[in-house]
C-alpha cells in the first residue's frame, strides 16, 4: 500500500470517550505526517443504541479539536449490502458455515463452560454438519470458519510481534439470524473498501485484529498494518470508564480546556519525543511516529492538563483567546452582553493571570459582566470605619482625575496610605470589595482601569 490511509471508527452510542479522541489523534497525525488520508467512519449498525445526536457530537467535537477528516463521513450502515455479499462469498468459498444452534443451546454451552471455569468457545457443532438434521424452526447464523491448528501472528507496530494459538479463536458469527452483519465482518469489509493501510486502535481490540486478519486472508485481500495503543487509565490507576468525571471530550470542553492544550496533552499521553513537552499542531505532525508510542497504559493527570492549558492561555493571541472565551460562555455559561465585550477583551491581559481554564477567566470577569455587585456578609465585615474613610477619600481624589491612569492611581493610593497611616492592603482591600464584591481577584489598578469612571464611583458610593 503506497498511500497511507487511516480511519477513526466510533459508534454513535454515546459521547466521545477521551481514549477514542486520542486514537483519532494518532490516526490523524500518522496520515498527515505521511501526506496520506484520514477518514472518519461512523459505525452505526447498532440501530437500537446509535443516535443521530451522538453522531453530530462526535463530528463537531473532533472538528473543535482540530482533527478534520478527509472527504465525507463514511456511514457504515450504508454499506450493509456489501457486508452481506462478502458473508455469502465466504460461505461459498468454504470459509464460513451456517450454524443452526438455538439460543437455548448456546446458553447451555456458556453455562457448562462457566461451571468448568473455562472461557466460552463455541463447540463448532455445525462446522462439519455431516448428517445433522437441519431444524425447521431455527434461523441460522453464519459463522466464520476460524483456523483450528497453528498460530496467527500480527506484526504490531507498537506492541511488536503478537502471537495467538488459533485453537483459542472461536468460529465467530459474521451474519446474524436477521441477516445483519456483525462488527468483525463490517469493520473488515469497510477497511478493505476504504483502502485503509494502517489500523491504529486500543489494545483491547487485539483479539479483533486476529479474527479480522483471518477474514483478510480468506478473501485474499492485502492485510493492513496494525498498531495497538495502550489504554488510558484513571488517576487511581484503573481503566478509564464512562463513569469517571473526565472520561468524555465534553467533560474537558465544559471546564474550559483549550483545544490546542488538550490535543497537546493527548499527544504526550503515551507518546514522547526526546524531552519536548509543548508541540504546535505542525510540530505534532512533523515529529509524530509510532515508534514513540509506549507499550504501557497511560495514567490521566488532570493537574498536568491544567498546567498545559495555563501555558496556552498565557501565550495565545488575546483576540483568539477571546473567541474561545466567548464561545465557552455562549455554550456553557451565559452569552456576553455585547456592550461588555470590548471591556473584557482589553482586560484579558490581567484576567488570564493565574487562570488555568476558560472557566477561571469567565469567573474573573464577572465583575465586568454584572451590573450589580453582590457583597457577601464576610466581606461586609471587613468594611470598618477606617475602610469607609479611605473609600470616601479615594472617591474625592478620583473624581478630579481627567483621565485615570496607572501612574495617577498609584499617586492616589500612596497618599491614602500616608494620610491614614496604614498599608497597601488596608487601602486596596476595601476598594476591591466595593468594585468586585470580593477581597480576592485581579490587581486593584487593573480593576479600576477596566471599568468606566462613572461605574467605579457608583460602585464605591453604593458601599458607603
Amino acid at each position: 500500500m503506497s498511500i497511507v490511509a487511516t480511519r477513526f471508527a466510533p459508534s454513535p452510542t454515546g459521547p466521545l470517550h477521551i481514549g477514542g479522541v486520542r486514537t483519532a489523534l494518532f490516526n490523524w497525525l500518522l496520515a498527515k505526517k505521511n501526506k496520506g488520508k484520514y477518514y472518519l467512519r461512523i459505525e452505526d449498525t447498532d440501530k437500537v443504541r446509535s443516535k443521530e445526536e451522538f453522531k453530530k457530537q462526535i463530528i463537531s467535537s473532533l472538528a473543535w479539536l482540530g482533527i478534520k477528516h478527509d472527504g465525507e463521513e463514511y456511514i457504515q450502515s450504508k454499506n450493509i449490502e456489501k457486508h452481506v455479499e462478502i458473508a455469502e462469498e465466504l460461505l461459498k468459498k468454504g470459509f464460513a458455515y451456517k450454524c443452526y444452534c438455538s439460543e437455548e443451546e448456546i446458553n447451555q454451552q456458556k453455562e457448562k463452560c462457566k461451571k468448568q471455569g473455562i472461557p466460552y468457545v463455541y463447540n463448532r457443532k455445525w462446522r462439519d454438519a455431516g448428517d445433522l438434521k437441519i431444524p425447521n424452526d431455527v434461523q441460522p447464523v453464519i459463522r466464520f470458519k476460524s483456523k483450528i491448528s497453528g498460530n496467527t501472528v500480527i506484526k504490531d507496530l507498537v506492541q511488536g510481534d503478537r502471537n495467538i494459538s488459533n485453537s483459542t479463536i472461536e468460529d465467530f458469527v459474521i451474519l446474524r439470524k436477521d441477516k445483519s452483519p456483525t462488527y468483525q465482518l463490517s469493520a473488515t469489509v469497510d477497511d478493505h473498501e476504504m483502502k485503509i493501510s494502517h489500523i491504529i486502535r486500543g489494545d483491547d481490540h487485539m483479539i479483533n485484529s486476529f479474527k479480522q486478519k483471518q477474514i483478510y486472508e480468506a478473501m485474499e485481500w492485502e492485510v493492513p498494518e496494525f498498531a495497538h495503543i495502550p489504554l488510558i487509565h484513571s488517576e487511581n490507576g484503573k481503566k478509564l470508564s464512562k463513569r469517571d468525571n473526565a472520561s468524555t471530550l465534553e467533560d474537558y470542553i465544559k471546564i474550559g480546556i483549550m483545544p490546542d492544550a488538550l490535543r497537546n496533552y493527548l499527544l504526550r499521553l503515551g507518546w514522547s519525543y526526546k524531552d519536548k513537552e509543548i508541540f504546535s499542531k505542525q510540530e505534532s505532525i512533523d515529529l509524530f511516529n509510532l515508534e514513540g508510542v509506549g507499550k504501557s497504559p497511560s495514567k490521566l493527570d488532570m493537574s498536568r492538563i491544567h498546567s498545559i492549558n495555563e501555558t496556552y492561555i498565557k501565550t495565545i493571541d488575546e483576540n483568539e483567546l477571546f473567541k474561545y472565551l466567548k464561545e465557552y460562555a455562549l455554550n456553557y455559561q451565559k452569552p456576553f452582553d455585547q456592550s461588555k465585550e470590548m471591556t473584557i477583551l482589553k482586560s484579558l491581559g490581567f484576567l488570564k493571570n493565574k487562570a488555568k481554564t476558560l472557566h477561571d477567566i469567565w469567573k474573573n470577569s464577572q465583575y465586568i459582566i454584572r451590573n450589580k455587585i453582590d457583597i457577601g456578609s464576610e466581606e461586609k465585615k471587613l468594611i470598618n470605619q477606617l475602610s469607609t474613610k479611605i473609600i470616601g477619600d479615594f472617591i474625592s481624589q478620583y473624581e478630579k482625575l481627567d483621565k485615570p491612569s496607572r501612574e495617577n492611581l498609584e499617586l492616589i493610593i500612596k497618599s491614602l496610605i500616608n494620610n491614614h497611616k496604614t498599608n497597601f492592603k488596608n487601602v486596596g482591600q476595601p476598594l476591591r470589595i466595593g468594585l468586585i464584591g470580593s477581597k480576592f481577584g485581579p490587581g486593584i489598578y487593573d480593576i479600576i482601569l477596566s471599568l468606566d469612571k462613572d461605574e467605579v464611583i457608583k460602585r464605591l458610593k453604593d458601599l458607603l
